[in-house]
């Protein structure tokens, strides 16, 4: 039940988040106590967000989504607010280790989690604050290593396009379908992004490509709108994330961990089949 909750199959991506935020920022690794700690940070902040996701929302979820955690009776409201609260103190205090810079992206990250799931069932916009989240989660591992410089700015804008993209997805999941296409069209940022950041280099190539692979066979199957398409689709373009991750840090000059990072991409279709990240 706590993994269907926290939906942690999507962890992966979140790590590579911000491994790829602190690679982008310096063009090198960073420390290993100061990953850990971004990692840290963030793991407690996403978890925040999917817990207080579902106390936000478990009216609605009664009508409308009766397998989640709360309305099945297996967890208390009040547990899983206070949870969420645990989880997102832990996070600002994760950060606060790594100095004033990354606490301070720590605390925009949750204000922008905290206003997602506040708004995501009443305002289609949004989708830019889950992008904006994910952006920040870039920012935080960039602030960690003490340098915002402008391959962790473009990159972050590829990732809040490819975000964005997933999310409008995300929403019809409810449906099974898919709506309008046309905003579909932000996945297309990221890839361009990496191209232009180095994407020449073989390894960042490969990876881009496995990206487009990836993007395709989501679209293929919001596309088709076959009965289960759209969550499989989603599935798919959250687990491309760490693709994204892996290949901004080719593109960075960092092949090694780049080949890293792009395990979260399987890492996080694994997971998947043991507790839905949707």
């Amino acid at each position: 039940m706590l993994l269907r909750l926290g939906r942690v199959s999507n962890l992966p991506t979140v790590w590579t988040n911000a491994l790829a935020g602190g690679v982008l920022a310096t063009g090198a690794a960073p420390g290993p106590g100061v990953f850990l700690l971004a990692a840290l940070s963030l793991t407690l902040t996403y978890e925040a967000g999917m817990w207080l996701n579902d106390a936000f929302d478990a009216d609605i979820d009664r009508r409308a989504r009766a397998e989640r955690p709360i309305p099945k009776g297996e967890i208390a409201r009040a547990t899983v607010w206070a949870g969420g609260a645990a989880f997102m103190a832990g996070g600002l205090a994760s950060a606060a280790l790594l100095g004033p810079a990354a606490l301070a992206a720590s605390a925009a990250l949750s204000a922008l989690v905290l206003l997602y799931d506040w708004l995501h069932k009443r305002s289609p916009l949004a989708t830019l604050l889950m992008g904006g989240a994910r952006l920040m989660s870039y920012g935080l591992g960039a602030a960690a290593v003490g340098a915002i410089s402008a391959p962790v700015l473009l990159g972050a804008a590829g990732l809040f396009a490819h975000v964005v993209g997933l999310s409008y997805a995300a929403r019809q999941e409810a449906y099974d379908r898919l709506g309008a296409v046309w905003p579909l069209a932000a996945l297309s940022v990221a890839p361009l992004i990496v191209l232009g950041l180095g994407g020449a280099q073989p390894v960042a190539l490969a990876l881009l490509a496995a990206l487009a692979a990836a993007i395709a066979v989501a679209l293929r199957r919001l596309f088709r709108r076959a009965r289960g398409d759209v969550p499989r689709a989603v599935v798919t373009l959250i687990a491309a994330i760490s693709l994204l991750d892996a290949a901004l840090i080719a593109a960075a000059g960092q092949p090694a961990l780049a080949a890293a990072a792009a395990l979260g991409f399987g890492a996080t279709l694994l997971a998947q089949r043991v507790a839905s990240g949707t």
